[in-house]
């Protein structure tokens, strides 16, 4: 990932997650990823994905809390009461994340038990597009 592109995977992800305290690094060793920070805590990483010819971003942060607790967690974290988990049909070990009425993308149980789970999101290069 080159400069620019971090830069405009920070402010996307300032944007979506509406804190300015979000920062987006180089990964030590591998330029096709990147670490995301809140503050001095680091939070996620972001992966490049090419494939079929489309550059987009995989974006993967742990969420160590259990099932009940993910929304208030994400919404005390980012100092953000806009987050909305969301069952999905049919599946019962994972949820949808939204920000308002806006997808963001799907939270997944890590373990059978539902301990922790990991968000991914999928970020698209026109995501990255200045308003």
């Amino acid at each position: 990932m080159n400069k620019t592109e971090l830069h405009k995977l920070q402010d996307y992800l300032q944007r979506t997650f509406g804190n300015k305290a979000v920062r987006v690094q180089p990964h030590q060793g591998d330029a096709d990823r990147a670490d995301v920070s809140l503050g001095e805590r680091r939070i996620a990483t972001i992966a490049v994905d090419d494939e079929d010819g489309d550059r987009s971003f995989s974006f993967e942060m742990k969420i160590p809390v259990e099932r009940a607790t993910i929304e208030s967690y994400l919404r005390l974290l980012f100092d953000n009461d806009k987050f909305k988990v969301v069952p999905r049909a049919k599946k019962t070990d994972s949820v949808e994340l939204n920000v308002g009425s806006d997808f963001l993308g799907v939270v997944s149980a890590d373990d059978p038990k539902g301990k922790s789970f990991t968000l991914q999101m999928a970020i698209l290069d026109y995501d990255l597009e200045e308003i």
